[in-house]
């Protein structure tokens, strides 16, 4: 019978738990084993289970001390094979999660991460040392975010409970009250983003969650919308701003700057033109040009928005008004 790999991992974490009991003399418990894997009991009781009718684990209840115990030392679960490659990537694995040292999961994440390599074999053994010296993970910088907040809006997420927030918009003086269907989080560059349906606005946006000054869960339960598809604001886009109508994107890149631009996918529906004088256009879909207008100008001059017009308007403006800002420094 099939099973997957969470509960691969919480029948390692019993195995271990039984044979440290048992030369400890503290026999590991239905009880004690829930607690520290927090998981339920009856979860702990299927496993047992499991191993005893599929493993052919003999596994015994000792009613005087109470706990579990093995009536045969020898006896071994299934091999568990990890390649140089498995290691590696467990390596690069945490110190990937460093970069999520800043947000208050980064604690959960560790506490997975060690479970699972507790988990590991006794034979088998991971000395990431060397990765500390030759491999890095560089993170983006990244808004810090209260606890309470992210507890609260992940907790509406999880449960479809309609949140209460108090909203600060990029520049704002002052909060808006609103109330929130929150449907998806997504991390891009460094912000945590709430995806939801406000009720002020009668339709789906997008919250940055470190403007979120306060956050109440609501006992009221919510639907998930059936045409929901939280690819339109992760992954299918330019950015992270979504918007009613799509429009196509043209931006021409020197040729000094081509090669930047050929190595990387820059949207999944991008399309490449190459010129005879060595220039590139980049071609995709976007819904929201905020980001996109954000993404020409840090080109610099090497850059140039070609479409839409409304684009172009806005790059235009942008790049006259800081050389007007230039101007007037005298420098």
């Amino acid at each position: 019978m099939a099973k997957d790999k969470t509960q691969l991992l919480r029948l390692l974490f019993i195995d271990r738990k039984i044979r440290e009991g048992m030369h400890s003399g503290r026999l590991a418990n239905c009880r004690s084993l829930a607690a520290e894997y927090e998981v339920s009991a009856k979860s702990i009781l299927r496993d047992i289970d499991y191993l005893r009718n599929q493993r052919d684990a003999p596994i015994a209840y000792d009613a005087t001390s109470r706990g579990y115990y093995y009536t045969e030392e020898n006896y071994a679960l299934p091999a568990i094979s990890l390649n140089e490659s498995d290691l590696f990537a467990i390596c690069i694995a945490e110190k990937a999660l460093r970069q999520h040292e800043d947000t208050p999961i980064y604690r959960t994440l560790q506490k997975v991460f060690r479970k699972i390599e507790d988990s590991l074999p006794a034979k088998v053994s991971i000395p990431p040392a060397w990765v500390e010296d030759k491999l890095s993970v560089i993170p983006e910088r990244q808004t810090r975010l209260a606890p309470d907040i992210w507890e609260a809006v992940s907790a509406g997420v999880s449960n479809n409970r309609t949140l209460a927030i108090s909203y600060r918009k990029p520049g704002g003086r002052e909060n808006t009250e609103r109330r929130v269907d929150p449907y998806h989080l997504a991390r891009y560059q460094g912000e945590w983003y709430l995806v939801g349906h406000c009720h002020r606005r009668g339709a789906t946006a997008t919250f940055a969650m470190s403007r979120i000054e306060t956050v109440l869960l609501l006992e009221t339960v919510f639907p998930m919308p059936a045409d929901f598809d939280h690819a339109r604001y992760t992954g299918s886009q330019f950015g992270i701003f979504s918007g009613e109508r799509e429009i196509l994107v043209k931006v021409r890149f020197a040729r000094e700057h081509a090669p930047y631009v050929l190595e990387r996918e820059w949207h999944p529906r991008q399309n490449v033109l190459q010129k005879k004088n060595g220039s590139v256009v980049l071609e995709f879909p976007a819904l929201h040009l905020y980001e996109v207008k954000r993404w020409v100008l840090s080109w610099g001059r090497g850059a140039k928005a070609l479409a839409p017009m409304e684009l172009v308007e806005a790059v235009r403006e942008e790049l006259a008004a800081a050389l007007a800002d230039y101007d007037r420094s005298g420098r």
